[in-house]
């Protein structure tokens, strides 16, 4: 009985694409003149492969010579296996079986086109392939239900093989032949350039870009854009900025400096260290600081708005964190730079803003932070708004009053701390809160920080007398070391709460705090 083996799941389990296949798709994007999503392909993929089989078994059968145990056979003539994917074999030899069980038969020698010599039985009357029908009739999948059953493994590996192809290109899932694109010269990609620069760099979707070419009337629109997309890709010139479903263009030298080449100041600190000896009271507050840079697990879901505490190297560099939360509530896309707009929930103003997850920071707020003046340790809300695109921000404002913040100096190459009366106009966390007079000198700290290579260690050294110093206890709370820590070397909490709990100069008296033993 001829069974059809697209009706197996080891042969889906085991899906290979082939180059009849490719021949097949490739055909199909010549006809149509228009790409397919990798979804699509694959689904007529499948199809495919179900009509290949029906027209070899009908093959096979118009040709009578479906290799069977009960048939003769003479030498020259082609037999079709079903069990070998309907491959035809020349039979090239005949001998006598030699098995006592199954009574006199047959046993015919048969090559095959890739070189390969098998032997099956032949004249064998006592054999149950012989009573079987020739095909197997019984209830059987549609290509669309086999395609709902297996088609992620037949994506995957058609994936995997057209990335290795280069005939075809891709673009946004999206799947076409390259020497079937419709031509964009490097006239019309400078027109493009032109046009974004009159938009300010940008961000104009490729409809709005084609208009100012003037491409061959008979290409299909569909084609038009996917030709022109790949062109831009491709061109060092351009960046494809849009979150995910929409793709817009930017001019990358009209970009800010800041999401091209993150300030250093945003990068971390390698500090090894075994994350391990922190116990679980101590974990609960590496997550509530919320670091972008801690070794957290990424909650499945948040409740907006999020709250995040500003950090010096954020509010210097006008960003925000892309910590395990945050992450959930800024666009995601195809690129490392991904454009979206902020907006002030406070006054309705709209303000561009770029993720860049590679680096794991959200730019766009230095004016913002300037206007209100946000200080250190301030909580900033975030959360979606009903637009794509769109994220709403604000600060917890309140009446401005004058409150005793932590305020850091910079004095003969060495940070200083004192309590100071400062005007704030918003909420803040006390632990946090630092109060910032003159970035200059905490830049030209950092700067020195990083040249001499100093350790953490002689950092926490020098730091921690100055913050204890403003507590009658002379008590250091963590979460406060972490925040000055952080005005002059990007550290997460991990490596300095490790730190804490390793050094013998330090000692823990409860609640977060610790003091230095040699008081």
């Amino acid at each position: 009985m001829i069974r059809r083996k697209t009706q197996e799941p080891s042969y889906w389990e085991n899906f290979q694409v082939n180059r009849s296949d490719l021949e097949y798709l490739s055909n199909l994007l010549v006809e149509r003149e228009t790409p397919l999503t990798l979804d699509e392909m694959a689904r007529v993929l499948v199809h495919f492969r179900c009509r290949t089989e029906e027209a070899q078994i009908a093959q096979a059968l118009a040709r009578g010579s479906v290799y069977l145990p009960k048939n003769s056979y003479r030498v020259g003539d082609t037999v079709y296996f079903p069990v070998l994917d309907f491959a035809a074999g020349q039979v090239i030899g005949i001998r006598d079986g030699e098995n006592p069980e199954y009574g006199p038969f047959r046993v015919i020698k048969v090559a095959f086109p890739d070189g390969r010599v098998r032997e099956f039985a032949a004249e064998m009357a006592n054999h149950p392939l012989n009573d079987a029908p020739p095909v197997d009739e019984g209830p059987r999948f549609s290509p669309d239900e086999l395609y709902t059953r297996y088609g992620e493994l037949v994506r995957r590996a058609l994936q995997d093989r057209l990335i290795a192809e280069p005939a075809f290109v891709s673009l946004d899932d999206e799947w076409f032949l390259k020497d079937l694109l419709v031509e964009i010269k490097p006239g019309l990609l400078n027109v493009v350039e032109a046009a974004l620069d009159m938009a300010g760099g940008g961000p104009l979707p490729t409809e709005e870009l084609i208009k100012y070419l003037d491409l061959p009337a008979e290409a299909k629109p569909q084609l038009a854009l996917f030709s022109l997309n790949h062109a831009l890709f491709e061109d060092d010139r351009f960046d494809e900025v849009g979150p995910a479903g929409q793709i817009l263009w930017y001019l990358r030298r009209m970009e800010p400096p800041t999401i091209l080449e993150p300030p250093a100041r945003l990068r971390p600190r390698v500090v090894e260290y075994d994350h391990r000896l922190l116990g679980e009271s101590l974990l609960n507050l590496e997550r509530r600081l919320d670091d972008e840079w801690a070794d957290l697990v990424a909650p499945p879901t948040v409740e907006e708005p999020i709250s995040v505490i500003l950090t010096y190297p954020h509010r210097r560099c006008g960003t925000l964190p892309l910590s395990s939360r945050l992450a959930r509530i800024f666009p995601t896309g195809r690129t490392h730079r991904i454009r979206f707009l902020f907006r002030d929930e406070e006054t309705g103003e709209e303000m561009p803003g770029w993720v860049v997850r590679e680096h794991r920071f959200v730019y766009g707020l230095e004016e913002w932070y300037e206007r209100y003046e946000v200080p250190v340790g301030a909580y900033i809300e975030v959360r979606r708004a009903s637009e794509p695109g769109v994220v709403l921000i604000r600060r917890r404002a309140t009446r401005t009053r004058r409150e005793w913040l932590r305020t850091v100096a910079v004095e003969e190459g060495r940070l200083t701390f004192e309590m100071k009366r400062h005007p704030v106009s918003c909420e803040y966390d006390e632990l946090l809160a630092i109060a910032v007079t003159d970035f200059a000198a905490l830049d030209a700290m950092e700067e020195r920080v990083r040249k001499e290579r100093r350790s953490l260690a002689d950092l926490v050294a020098q730091i921690f007398p100055e913050l204890a110093k403003l507590s009658p206890q002379g008590a250091v709370h963590a979460a406060t070391l972490y925040s000055a820590v952080n005005l002059v070397m990007r550290v997460p909490p991990g490596p300095i709460l490790t730190l804490l709990v390793t050094d013998d100069r330090y000692s823990f008296v409860g609640d977060y705090y610790w003091v230095s033993r040699s008081r």
